[in-house]
């Protein structure tokens, strides 16, 4: 009998580490070139991405001035040099991944951002952190969609159905609830409702491995 998650994946930007603030100086400077400047909703309303469609966000909100894809590029470009030299982790996040580590759970990186972002991120906070990590250019659908974490579960030999996700964002939090996974959501400028699958906590800070092995049977329960 399983007394524990078969792996537990990790959303990386806003949920691992602090990424939204720079994001937003991201989006800021590009925008402004263009005579926008970008607001706490136009944050909210591109958070968790993916890229994509904050391009196309940006090209609506410059007045078509560039076409989405230049905005996409362009957003990759920016945010990828900030990421080289500042990615702090978000509280809690490092002590839950080796504690979890350290009880020899599987884990990975699963992020709606490219690989140069992912990669910019790993080169900061460490290249082994994770057994692996997945962006958005390892599947051919990202969030919302599952196959990320779908990916993930076939890397680690998990049922999916077994595996714990956290995220921050609606977007990520759409994957999560469509892979069949469980989830605990630390949200981010949104709000999400707890079902029998989710639950919802303010930090990371909050969690350990221990906790975490209640929490499984308290799923094991809800369903």
């Amino acid at each position: 009998m399983n007394t524990f998650f078969d792996a537990v994946f990790f959303d990386m930007d806003g949920l691992l580490v602090d990424s939204e603030p720079e994001w937003l100086k991201s989006e800021s400077e590009i925008t402004a070139a263009y005579g926008y400047q970008w607001k706490p909703e136009d944050q909210v309303a591109c958070l968790g991405g993916p890229l994509s469609r904050v391009g196309q966000y940006m090209h609506e909100k410059c007045n078509q001035a560039e076409d989405p894809e230049f905005f996409t590029q362009k957003l990759i470009e920016v945010q990828s040099e900030k990421m080289r030299s500042h990615t702090p982790f978000m509280p809690g996040a490092f002590e839950l991944l080796k504690d979890l580590q350290s009880n020899g759970v599987k884990t990975g990186l699963v992020s709606a951002s490219p690989r140069i972002i992912v990669d910019a991120v790993l080169e900061n906070v460490g290249r082994d952190l994770f057994p692996f990590s997945i962006s958005s250019d390892d599947v051919e659908q990202t969030k919302p969609h599952p196959d990320a974490y779908l990916k993930a579960a076939q890397l680690t030999q998990s049922n999916i159905e077994h595996c714990l996700i956290f995220e921050d964002s609606l977007t990520g939090v759409g994957a999560a609830m469509s892979s069949g996974g469980w989830l605990v959501a630390v949200p981010h400028l949104v709000t999400v409702q707890e079902s029998s699958r989710v639950r919802v906590i303010k930090s990371l800070e909050q969690l350990n491995y221990k906790k975490l092995q209640a929490l499984f049977v308290d799923f094991s329960l809800a369903i």
